[in-house]
């Protein structure tokens, strides 16, 4: 297996990802159905240890009704 090192944008999306989930009131299983995506990878994504492709990104950001850019974006206490 290819080992990727995760970097601080990747430490970002995880953070976001599992926040606005949270926020929506959904579980990983429930983001899962509803962007089409296995849980398990949401699991990793939301853990930083998946390098997601831009076209999970855009499913993910859809599913949770948001542009994908809000999933990237630093909160302002990480400037």
């Amino acid at each position: 297996m290819k080992r990727t090192y995760p970097g601080a944008l990747r430490e970002i999306l995880a953070t976001n990802l599992r926040r606005m989930r949270a926020e929506r009131g959904l579980t990983q299983e429930a983001l899962a159905d509803l962007s089409e995506i296995d849980r398990t990878y949401i699991s990793g994504i939301e853990r930083g240890l998946r390098n997601l492709s831009i076209d999970n990104l855009e499913r993910l950001a859809r599913a949770l009704r948001l542009e994908p850019w809000q999933l990237i974006r630093r909160s302002d206490g990480d400037r």
